[in-house]
């Protein structure tokens, strides 16, 4: 099979030998992978694949099941499948635990699919498994015209929150129309002002926070009493230092959590939680992929450009 290697901080689209499926485990022909920034973190030699894991880019794909491991039961060849991966989604075919599997949402293409399963498993395990976001509180998602973000934002609002988002303002209309109620341009505009501003001095109840260290001490001065702040990424930088006092009297918590390295059957966790708690939004319609454009799979180096000017909204696709 054809894969994108990493030699030298470049991508090369190559000969490597196939996989073939291990215990619990199936090979996934793919049809379409999704880029994310810790495919960037990658290439730069700062994100590593957890041991065992494949080792080219790509945490998350779609396709159909070619091969089955021994222990797998519920799949079959020719299933037709979207996939949360450790790595290795950039090629045409990919090993994965069967437990990290999710069936293609019904109304979606396969392609389509592929724009959900690490977005999906990141925010739900984030906002609503650990930070018990609930209807009438408030989110607050920085990096809104992400991937993450712009799923973030519809299902905010699908589980009744009122939900204020960061971003360019270019894309404030965009997101709007995904169901943000407040779009606050981080470039010109003082995001706890806005925050204070639009909840009476209050703050937010939740914080999903791709940028890291840069906006720590902000993120807790808009917190609400009891608030919970979730850092999933650090764009912003990993150090800064923490005001335990300005914490302590909001009585706020914050957590800091990567998806890609947790162990197989916590990740089996995260994603039955959302076949069943997230797919059935996305069956109905209230939650939908948006996916900014797609490339072929050998012109990655092309997509992960596009990625790193932040000029998307949405997902970023490669096409088998």
């Amino acid at each position: 099979m054809r894969a994108i290697v990493i030699e030298d901080k470049q991508l090369l689209w190559t000969e490597v030998p196939d996989p073939e499926p291990g215990h619990g485990e199936v090979v996934i022909d793919v049809t379409a992978a999704a880029v994310n920034r810790a495919d960037l973190l990658q290439r730069q030699g700062h994100y590593p694949p957890p041991p065992g894991a494949p080792v080219y880019p790509g945490l998350e794909c779609s396709g159909v099941v070619s091969a089955v491991g021994p222990g797998v039961d519920g799949h079959h060849v020719g299933e037709r499948v979207c996939a949360l991966l450790a790595g290795g989604g950039y090629a045409e075919r990919v090993v994965v635990p069967a437990g990290q599997l999710l069936p293609v949402p019904t109304g979606l293409s396969l392609v389509e699919a592929a724009a959900l399963p690490e977005v999906a498993c990141t925010v739900w395990s984030n906002t609503v498994s650990h930070d018990r976001l609930r209807a009438g509180e408030t989110l607050l998602v920085h990096g809104g015209g992400s991937g993450i973000g712009t799923f973030a934002v519809q299902l905010g609002k699908a589980l009744g929150a009122t939900v204020l988002v960061t971003a360019r303002s270019a894309k404030h209309e965009r997101l709007r129309a995904l169901g943000a109620d407040l779009t606050i341009d981080y470039q010109t505009h003082d995001f706890v002002r806005s925050v204070h501003e639009t909840t009476g001095g209050r703050g937010v109840d939740v914080v999903l926070d791709i940028i890291g260290a840069t906006y720590l001490a902000r993120n807790i001065e808009a917190l609400a009493p009891g608030g919970r702040i979730s850092v999933i990424g650090f764009q912003g930088g990993t150090r800064a230092e923490l005001d335990l006092g300005a914490l302590m009297a909001k009585r706020g918590t914050i957590s800091s959590t990567s998806l890609r390295a947790r162990p197989v059957p916590e990740k089996a966790r995260i994603v039955a939680g959302v076949r069943d708690q997230v797919w059935p939004l996305v069956a109905a319609g209230v939650v939908k992929p948006v996916i900014h454009t797609t490339f072929p799979l050998a012109e990655a180096a092309a997509a992960q450009e596009l990625m790193a000017s932040s000029d998307h909204l949405g997902k970023i696709l490669l096409l088998r």
